[in-house]
């Protein structure tokens, strides 16, 4: 037992001298920064660290302490930046993303966009933003509607990026990185799906179920009890209902809300039959306009970051540090820049990926301004998505 105690008393000698060394060491970090203060010289210098580590890596006598030498002096220089780049922002040095501050949105006269026809949840969640008597359109894909704010057709525009049962929306996700809009707002709306069918028409003679891919996918338990009927994806559930209207025929049946039912005439068969019963699906409102107001609270961003072990780690430590709190984070296969697959959609990049991550703060606040320059500087590729 007296062993014991003697070696932790020789551990703790050691910790105490570790410490010294490392606020010795971010002193002089802070003087490292002064110097690219004065310079103008970059924070990260990839090429010196990769350098710094081989040479300290190759001091250990194990493979065990190289592989521990080499994960100490990672964090430890992942702090000295963290703490340069907190020294630049106080100084003023901040490049500020391309985003003007504004007291609110101008909604004034807008021209909103969302994709699908009469009926469609999107369309619910853009009167429940917007009003209900919002100059709204719509088109046929999700595609069509950022088309239309990129040409000057519409102001904003109305996706649905997640569900609470089936997921993210891939696809806008992606679209949101292809465009150069930006978030100024979400929406959540509940989502009750109700099988719907011709006013002659009887559960009994249900054979196919049409419906957007996602509400099948959140009906999937109502079903698989009905293993005999068929089912049928189209671009949305209004979609669906109005096809049922148009085919005019009493076998087949549409997934959507009571508003279809009542916009094409259908009759509820059945009511509630996702298997969340508090379903929810999130929307966002994009804009070609690069704003955001003082009173917004979370910033959605995304990066690809190189394919290494460690890396995601290291660039959410960005967070961690500046004290703020990630409320999503989302990956997706990465796209190769400038090239496309034989029908015009963007490549991905094999076992690479971007990620998505939404987080809260204002782009006015210190430590967002401190992960930010992090961030833009240590990924690959880094985009601001919005603060709303």
């Amino acid at each position: 037992m007296k062993d014991l105690l003697e070696l932790r008393e020789e551990i703790d000698r050691i910790d105490r001298q570790i410490v010294a060394l490392y606020q010795e060491r971010m002193e002089v970090a802070a003087r490292v920064a002064a110097y690219k203060i004065e310079t103008g010289k970059k924070v990260f210098d990839r090429e010196r660290e990769e350098s710094k580590l081989a040479a300290l890596t190759a001091l250990g006598a194990t493979d065990f302490n190289r592989y521990g030498i080499r994960e100490l002096f990672e964090q430890i220089m992942a702090m000295s930046r963290k703490r340069q780049y907190q020294l630049l922002t106080e100084h003023g040095i901040f490049e500020k993303p391309d985003f003007a501050e504004v007291d609110r949105p101008d909604f004034a006269g807008a021209r909103i966009v969302f994709q699908g026809v009469e009926g469609a949840y999107t369309q619910l969640a853009l009167k429940e933003y917007f009003g209900a008597d919002a100059d709204s359109y719509h088109v046929e894909t999700w595609r069509d509607a950022m088309e239309a704010i990129a040409k000057g057709e519409a102001d904003y525009a109305v996706l649905p990026i997640e569900n609470s049962s089936a997921g993210i929306v891939s696809e806008n996700y992606d679209l949101m990185v292809e465009y150069d809009h930006c978030i100024v707002g979400e929406q959540v709306i509940r989502i009750d799906h109700a099988l719907l069918g011709l006013q002659e028409a009887e559960l009994s003679d249900i054979t196919d179920v049409y419906s957007h891919p996602q509400a099948l996918m959140q009906c999937s338990g109502y079903l698989g009890n009905r293993r005999d009927w068929e089912t049928h994806s189209v671009k949305n559930t209004a979609m669906a209902a109005r096809k049922i209207k148009e085919d005019k025929n009493v076998y087949k049946a549409a997934i959507g809300s009571r508003l279809n039912a009542e916009i094409y005439g259908l009759k509820v068969l059945e009511e509630r039959i996702q298997n969340n019963k508090a379903n929810a699906t999130r929307f966002i409102i994009v804009t070609g306009k690069h704003i955001f107001t003082k009173t917004a609270k979370k910033i959605s961003v995304c990066f690809e970051i190189p394919h290494e072990s460690g890396s995601l780690y290291r660039t959410l430590s960005h967070f961690i540090y500046n004290g703020l709190n990630m409320n999503h984070i989302e990956s997706r296969p990465a796209v190769c820049g400038g090239q496309t697959d034989g029908d015009g959609t963007a490549e991905k990049k094999n076992w690479e990926y971007r990620f998505f991550v939404d987080f809260e703060g204002n782009l006015n606040d210190a430590a967002v301004q401190n992960a930010l320059r992090g961030l833009s500087e240590e990924t690959v590729r880094f985009k601001i998505l919005g603060n709303y």
